[in-house]
């Protein structure tokens, strides 16, 4: 699309260099950016932007960043491209999945970068107050599950069936357990059915939570070094499936509306496409920004490559996004407004 007329005009900026200069100057903004930590304050009148950002034909975006490093890939790379690239100030706010959903539609963020799938939301804001529009694929598919280590699956084979779960109660029991077998879950803001798959299929399981997705990864590798058998709540895309072996726990099979009713859940989790909104203001309104946003989908392997840098290598996520946009020209320049 030509960019001549597509979008309003921004305030004029002082000229810089393309992809890595300049970064001197807006170092603790990157930083920040990248970490997801600033916060905003305040609400515009209008629930669907705020004049300061992008959506009203501002410079500034802003960015919702759930707390797994997948999800933190994508921001710090978006965050990169536009502030680099096409000369945006980006700002991040890290929420909990349902909270960001009422954000956006407030114009208090701009975009989600990656939902999990959000029944209730979609029909309340897409459909209903159409104060937020779908942003496309992300280009990603995921996927929740029940997951065993392939040391404790080989050896036992049956346990990759949910009905044979009580079997192996006492393998996964832990003192934080009571006696029952511990499914490990990470951060208490994840959206599960777990609880409810446990009580529905009567299992004699129960949920403890490491409290984020870093302590269950910790958690997941201490089991993992020691060869201990573990159950826990997993899903992919993730970086950490290259490096410990897990196998999936087949639950019944999901079918569509098997979820709809929460605390009658008794199948497994989905597939699904992860996808991406905008606010509808900054859909419309936002410019080079929200056309980068839409254009932004890469695969499942790219996404890795750089979560693997921030949480493994221990990179920062700029630094991340850095070298992942310095080794992926070609990838990225598609997303850029033409």
């Amino acid at each position: 699309m030509p960019r001549a007329g597509a979008h309003p005009a921004r305030p004029a900026r002082p000229a810089r260099a393309r992809t890595g200069a300049g970064r001197a100057v807006r170092a603790a903004t990157a930083v920040a950016t990248a970490l997801g930590v600033l916060a905003l304050g305040g609400c515009g009148a209008a629930e669907t932007g705020r004049s300061q950002q992008a959506g009203n034909g501002g410079n500034t975006v802003t960015l919702t960043v759930p707390s797994w490093v997948g999800a933190q890939a994508n921001a710090a790379v978006a965050a990169y491209l536009l502030e680099n690239e096409l000369d945006y100030e980006v700002r991040t706010k890290q929420l909990g999945e349902v909270l960001a959903w009422d954000a956006l539609s407030k114009g208090d963020v701009d975009a989600i970068l990656e939902d999990w799938g959000h029944p209730k939301e979609e029909k309340r804001y897409v459909e209903e107050k159409k104060t937020v529009v779908s942003g496309g694929d992300l280009g990603v598919t995921g996927h929740i599950g029940w997951y065993v280590p392939k040391y404790f699956a080989d050896a036992h084979p049956d346990v990759t069936d949910w009905k044979n779960l009580d079997r192996y109660a006492k393998d996964f029991a832990t003192a934080e357990s009571g006696g029952k077998g511990q499914i490990l879950e990470g951060s208490p803001d994840y959206v599960t059915h777990d609880d409810a798959i446990i009580k529905n299929l009567g299992l004699d399981l129960k949920t403890t939570y490491a409290g984020s997705e870093a302590a269950q990864i910790t958690a997941i590798r201490k089991y993992a070094e020691e060869k201990k058998p573990f159950l826990t709540y997993w899903w992919t895309p993730q970086w950490l499936n290259a490096q410990v072996d897990l196998v999936e726990v087949k639950l019944p099979a999901y079918e569509e509306g098997c979820d709809a009713v929460p605390e009658k859940v008794a199948c497994g989790y989905p597939e699904t496409p992860l996808r991406k909104y905008l606010n509808a203001d900054f859909a419309k309104n936002g410019g080079e920004a929200a056309e980068f946003l839409k254009n932004f989908t890469w695969t499942t392997e790219q996404q890795n490559e750089v979560a693997l840098m921030i949480a493994d290598r221990k990179l920062s996520p700029e630094a991340a996004a850095e070298k992942w946009v310095k080794d992926n020209e070609a990838t990225w320049k598609a997303w850029l407004p033409r």
